[in-house]
């Protein structure tokens, strides 16, 4: 079965937001959750309005259906002299449960990459499973002195150069979009979901 990688248009807004919610509704983050539903397809529809890099903003199709979706935000490394740094970060990055290892998600992060690098973005750092990303390339942040925003570094936190030695000498906390932290409105949030039930 092959699968289509092509630019979100607006017109499949809806449908993103509905299958975010899905790939990220399993009963254990339900009921870990502060809201009792999950954020996800929030944070997607509030990506779009802000920091989200509509250029990287891809659905995968299989038998003309939307099964996969992943959006690049704007984010940076803030080192000790004040500079920023700019470079990516990915995600939500989400596949339809029915449709999981069937290699929807390897395409749309291998397309989403390469695509990066014809635009000139530099690198791409976020929080993912550590034993699926490295595949793609990716490596531990510390691997290149960087920190989360807190100064803490984990084996979820990781790295990609996009244009080789880009990194190198850079130094300090990775600064991704406030809506992954304390930005996100969780009665918004809330009330948005009502849509999906």
């Amino acid at each position: 079965m092959s699968i289509n990688i092509r630019l979100e248009k607006p017109e499949d807004w809806h449908i993103v937001e509905g299958l975010t919610r899905n790939a990220f509704s399993t009963p254990d983050r339900i009921e870990r959750s502060e809201i009792n539903c999950p954020m996800e397809h929030y944070m997607v529809r509030q990506l779009r309005s802000c920091d989200g890099i509509m250029e990287l903003n891809f659905v995968a199709e299989m038998d003309g259906q939307i099964v996969g979706h992943i959006i690049y935000s704007h984010a940076h490394i803030l080192q000790l002299d004040d500079t920023k740094t700019p470079v990516l970060n990915f995600g939500p990055l989400n596949v339809l449960p029915q449709y999981q290892s069937m290699g929807v998600g390897g395409a749309l992060l291998n397309h989403s990459i390469n695509k990066a690098k014809q635009l000139g973005h530099r690198a791409i750092l976020f929080f993912g499973h550590p034993s699926y990303y490295p595949r793609f390339g990716f490596a531990p942040a510390d691997n290149f002195s960087i920190t989360d925003r807190n100064g803490n570094n984990y084996p979820a936190f990781m790295a990609m150069e996009l244009a080789p030695g880009y990194l190198s000498s850079v130094s300090g906390k990775f600064i991704e979009s406030d809506i992954f932290n304390d930005d996100i409105n969780r009665e918004g949030a809330k009330q948005y979901d009502k849509q999906f039930q």
